[in-house]
């Protein structure tokens, strides 16, 4: 029998990150060929993964990482079975570095094909599959290119990726801020210009006949009813909703026996509630239009234009779980 020296196990164990005890049993399985050690631990984590293949991998981390000039970024979630492993500080650890090496690859195939370290880095998974004893796998990944980069990740649950369209004057806090909001407003596009009017008409007759549901319960509780919208996105607001809506908003003034003259003072803040209501998709859904969470008095578009000339080409987002 091969005798194996505590070096050779603290070199296996570097390199795999596997246990004391595993490494010297694959070096004495391989009767000290440091190669073939390795191989042993692949050939148990592939049993392993087989095992738990049919497990979910709902907890783990989420990272993102933006290249030097910042054109480019990516936000990965490596994925495990326990929120215990993916506190972990080795497995944050891999999960960083497979991150830097994501941002090589154009789509997710490409990067578990890639080679880390003498193996890809879908047999790096397979391997510390075997080390960790929990289902590993990369459950997300997301790509962004533009003239600026940015990201934020929140405590390794939400990373968020935005694009810029220039590189302007303390563009990395705009874009910060930017991807702040992505990340905690869980925003799925960027405008209300982006709505099919399919989508728009199905979820408008949704909204309101859960909220008339809701209201036939306030009802009966003897409690004040919730506004049921005419509609629930900008892109209904045509020209003309907007002039009935003012018409119909200086109809009330005068029922009220508001003087004419002062209408004008009024009518702006009418209107904006009457938008306010009656975008309520636009808020949950679209970036540009959400309250921004810094400064609620106004949205992210208008946020995004006090840098200057400068718009949100592109955001992404990766959740864990």
């Amino acid at each position: 029998m091969a005798k194996i020296t505590a070096a050779e196990v603290n070199k296996l164990r570097k390199a795999t990150g596997a246990g004391m005890m595993d490494c010297k049993n694959a070096l004495v399985e391989a009767e000290g060929d440091f190669d073939k050690a390795i191989d042993v631990l692949r050939k148990k984590g592939q049993k392993v993964a087989a095992k738990r293949a049919d497990r979910d991998s709902s907890e783990g981390a989420a990272i993102a990482k933006v290249n030097a000039d910042n054109t480019a970024g990516v936000a990965i979630v490596l994925g495990c079975e326990t929120d215990f492993v993916g506190k972990n500080e080795k497995f944050v650890a891999l999960a960083n570095d497979l991150a830097e090496q994501a941002l090589n690859y154009n789509t997710k195939e490409e990067f578990l094909a890639s080679d880390f370290n003498g193996i890809t880095v879908a047999e790096k998974l397979t391997e510390q599959t075997g080390v960790i004893g929990e289902k590993l796998e990369i459950t997300a990944f997301e790509r962004i290119e533009a003239p600026y980069v940015g990201s934020y990740v929140h405590i390794n649950k939400i990373a968020a990726l935005v694009g810029l369209s220039a590189k302007v004057d303390k563009a990395d806090v705009l874009v910060k801020d930017v991807a702040m909001q992505v990340a905690s407003m869980g925003a799925t596009t960027l405008s209300y210009k982006d709505f099919d009017a399919d989508f728009i008409a199905a979820e408008t007759e949704a909204r309101i006949a859960v909220i008339e549901k809701e209201n036939e319960e306030l009802e009966r509780l003897g409690k004040t009813l919730k506004n049921v919208p005419q509609y629930i996105s900008m892109a209904q607001l045509t020209d003309e909703v907007l002039a009935k809506a003012k018409e119909d908003a200086k109809a009330q003034l005068k029922a009220e026996g508001k003087p004419e003259q002062i209408w004008d003072k009024i009518l702006p803040g009418k209107m904006e509630r009457f938008i306010s209501d009656n975008t309520t998709l636009d808020q949950e859904q679209c970036l540009l239009d959400q309250n921004f969470i810094k400064d609620e008095k106004i949205n992210v578009a208008e946020y995004v234009a006090s840098y200057g000339d400068v718009t949100v080409t592109g955001f992404k987002r990766a959740t864990v779980g």
